[in-house]
């Protein structure tokens, strides 16, 4: 099963910290750009209506001074004009003037009366101008026509609102968009640095108060990833982990959590303390029980070897009867060996130490399995040099005797068994009929047998290789399956 965090898109924050700090961001942000369009937009709207509003106070004053051609003595009427002002005359659709205000020192003399208009403030139009200006004509009449955005080569935006003349003619008179937008424009700039700068003390601020609000959750995950590598499996476990009272409020819904956590942990310590009880309840059986039956298996043997060796004449259905007394009661005499071994070294009992040549021991370990069996073919794979480990020689050559007895028991006659030993790993591989899916998970329990699956010629208690793997365990290693193929099976010891 895929780990959840494996579905979210890339760049996706992974953590909950980070994922409510992006969340609360985000939504500050969205908030705090509705807020500068609504400011913004209601900010254009009032610049505009003033605008407006100062156009239809000024009329057309500008523009009906421009009635005079430039070769007539007339006075600009330029009073509360402010710089920038456009005027325009048209007669049926064409535009006869067109003028700027430049509020220069001339326009002031010729708005006292002191001197006579001049042309400097006059304008000339494009034709695409003057159809723009012309199309005010048809939107609306003059004297109705609402004011309107117009956009003239060479002066930019203006607000233009048209009326009607004295003598048929239409003034149209603007003002210049240029101060609103660029008041807009500075309202913009100074709401995005003010929304950033709010945005990231918002998020230093939010980031260290989430980091002290779910607090608790990372005590809690400290506990639980401290309870995560404990030893578990086996042996007796003190479980004293708890989550610090702290992070266990009921008021709070980490809290709960943290109260639910302990209450659990409570209840896996005493299935734990319960489960060890049984395992020394059986181990204690076991070795009580091996114990008890050495006498009486050894004594059945010992009469059965007495009555074979009788010098009278046996008949041949009864010495075929003490034969088979004798063998299973070696076979018996094996089995409690095995579950006294297995007793020991579950109850932990201490095994010799001494230096142990682990190449020798797997060249005699091998020399007698080929002994056992002629009929497979024996490959070794050693290192240059000794390996040599600390332990107990005795259950090392066990471990080693009972992987080859494994491999030549469950192969058919003619495979091949190598054995590869490194300075860390030792590998027995064999080119059988392999191990079953359902019985791989199963290959180290007690008692497991694969008779059904992997034909053999004599039978086998299942405690081989679960001795091999208590033996490695108590040396510190560890028995596994290697790589399975389709056919064949792998054993790898890792080394201490």
């Amino acid at each position: 099963m895929n780990h959840p965090a494996a579905a979210l898109p890339i760049g996706w924050p992974r953590t909950l910290r980070a994922r409510l700090i992006a969340g609360l961001s985000a939504l500050l942000l969205v908030i705090l750009t509705a807020v500068g369009l609504v400011v913004t937009t209601a900010l254009h709207d009032y610049l505009l209506a003033r605008l407006d509003q100062q156009l239809s106070d000024t009329g057309g004053r500008y523009a009906a001074s421009l009635e005079h051609g430039p070769g007539d003595v007339a006075v600009r009427d330029t009073r509360a004009q402010a710089p920038g002002t456009f005027g325009a005359r048209l007669m049926h659709g064409t535009v006869t003037a067109a003028g700027v205000v430049d509020g220069d020192a001339d326009d002031l003399a010729v708005a006292a009366g002191t001197r006579p208009a001049d042309t400097d403030d006059l304008v000339k139009l494009t034709p695409a101008d003057q159809r723009t200006l012309a199309a005010l004509l048809v939107a609306a009449p003059p004297a109705t026509a609402p004011a309107r955005t117009v956009r003239l080569t060479g002066l930019g935006e203006y607000r233009v609102v048209a009326v009607a003349g004295v003598d048929g003619d239409v003034l149209v008179t603007g003002l210049s968009l240029h101060q609103l937008d660029d008041t807009v424009h500075q309202v913009i700039l100074l709401e995005v640095t003010v929304f950033a700068a709010a945005a990231t003390l918002a998020g230093l601020v939010g980031t260290l108060w989430l980091r002290l609000a779910l607090r608790p959750l990372d005590r809690i995950a400290a506990t639980a990833e401290r309870v995560s590598v404990l030893p578990l499996a086996r042996g007796e476990v003190v479980l004293t982990e708890r989550v610090p009272p702290a992070a266990a409020d009921p008021a709070t819904e980490a809290g709960r959590v943290g109260l639910a956590l302990n209450r659990m942990l409570g209840h896996v310590a005493d299935a734990l303390a319960q489960r060890h009880a049984v395992e020394d309840r059986l181990r204690s059986f076991a070795a009580d029980a091996g114990h008890e039956l050495r006498t009486p298996v050894a004594t059945v043997r010992g009469h059965a070897e007495l009555a074979l060796r009788h010098p009278e004449p046996i008949a041949p259905p009864v010495r075929h009867a003490l034969t088979r007394i004798e063998a299973e009661a070696t076979r018996m005499g094996g089995i409690v060996d095995d579950l006294l071994l297995l007793a020991r070294l579950d109850a932990g009992r201490p095994l010799a130490a001494a230096e142990v040549d682990l190449t020798r021991l797997v060249l005699d370990c091998t020399d007698d399995a080929r002994a056992a069996a002629p009929t497979h073919h024996w490959r070794l794979d050693l290192p240059p040099d000794p390996v040599l480990l600390t332990g107990d020689e005795d259950r090392l050559r066990q471990l080693v005797a009972n992987l080859l007895a494994n491999a030549h028991r469950h192969t058919p006659p003619g495979s091949t068994v190598t054995l590869v030993l490194t300075p860390h790993h030792l590998t027995v591989t064999d080119d059988g009929p392999g191990i079953p899916p359902d019985l791989a998970p199963h290959v180290f329990d007690r008692f497991t047998r694969g008779d059904h699956s992997r034909s053999r010629a004599t039978g086998t208690t299942g405690l081989g290789l679960a001795i091999a793997r208590a033996i490695a365990r108590a040396h510190g290693g560890e028995l596994a399956l290697g790589h399975q193929q389709a056919s064949g099976a792998e054993f790898v010891l890792t080394l201490p």
